[in-house]
């Protein structure tokens, strides 16, 4: 695999990078879609065909569309709803993906390494946690059960919350022993009902991060009775090729039978930082947005 050894002032586009190993059942390492770059910076026309079929493949294997590109010192990434007559294994009636607007990493301090790459093999992010928040897709309003503080911070408690309460103890204990630096999160709600709640977890190190066990089968989400591997996820990967990179992905829902919503979870591992991404829905939480959120979160850590 290659990687990553960008500074601020100096990026390269997406390639493949080193990642953790995945922290239970049914992870899946993926790499950045390099397609199109945007009229700003075209790219030549003899590789438009090779990064063409790059992107049509991560369309089908994901549904999700995701542009990545060179822009100043960071990498932008565009996401947009194109005509679905013009992607193929798309149909054009809509497949239920959201339009989230342009996503771009954030500038690094001068003489930063990018997480991954030869000088910084242990992922350390330097770009504030917040500027890696995955933003609201369009339509969606603030969730306001979510208690967020000043620069998007979330408090332990809070995020405990997300967890049963004879867990909880055991967890915020854990933060402490396991070098816990600081929550983030953002969380919407979409017209259908979806609710998602993103946060990210910020570790001294990788090591620290990996020790954390409430992304996973045996997570003991508020009122979840059993997390299984998410059946639509595993059923993509068997029939479809995985495309270049977005990291090591971790994704489960809610295990029939459930009450009144479902809940999916999603994890991605990133050197000293977790997402940790919770999507309900009354009746059955879609597995497209969910996948689509899961991802482009990923992409922005990697």
């Amino acid at each position: 695999m290659t990687e990553q050894n960008t500074t601020a002032g100096a990026a390269e586009p997406v390639d493949m990078v080193k990642s953790p190993a995945p922290r239970d059942a049914a992870p899946v390492t993926v790499e950045a879609a390099q397609g199109p770059v945007p009229a700003a910076a075209e790219a030549p026309e003899d590789k438009a065909p090779k990064d063409r079929r790059k992107l049509f493949a991560f369309l089908r294997w994901t549904a999700a569309v995701t542009v990545f590109a060179v822009a100043g010192a960071g990498v932008a990434y565009g996401i947009t709803l194109p005509e679905r007559t013009d992607i193929p294994g798309l149909s054009t009636k809509d497949d239920g993906r959201w339009v989230f607007p342009q996503l771009a990493k954030p500038t690094l301090p001068p003489g930063a390494a990018q997480p991954f790459a030869e000088d910084n093999k242990d992922g350390i992010h330097y770009a504030g946690a917040a500027e890696l928040l995955l933003p609201a897709p369009k339509g969606a309003k603030p969730d306001p059960a979510l208690k967020i503080e000043k620069d998007s911070v979330v408090s332990p408690d809070t995020f405990l919350e997300e967890y049963e309460s004879t867990a909880r103890e055991k967890m915020k204990q854990g933060f402490a022993d396991e070098g816990l630096r600081q929550i983030v999160g953002r969380g919407w709600l979409m017209p259908d009902g979806t609710r998602t709640r993103v946060y990210l977890l910020r570790f001294h190190s990788s090591g620290f991060a990996n020790t954390f066990a409430g992304c996973g089968l045996n997570a003991s989400v508020n009122g979840v009775k059993r997390m299984e591997p998410d059946s639509a996820w595993a059923k993509v990967k068997s029939t479809q090729s995985a495309p270049s990179g977005i990291g090591v992905l971790s994704l489960y829902s809610e295990a029939r039978p459930y009450g009144d919503d479902q809940v999916r979870l999603g994890c991605v591992d990133s050197g000293d930082l977790l997402a940790v991404v919770f999507q309900t829905r009354k009746g059955e939480a879609a597995a497209l947005p969910f996948h689509q959120t899961v991802i482009l979160q990923g992409g922005l850590l990697h």
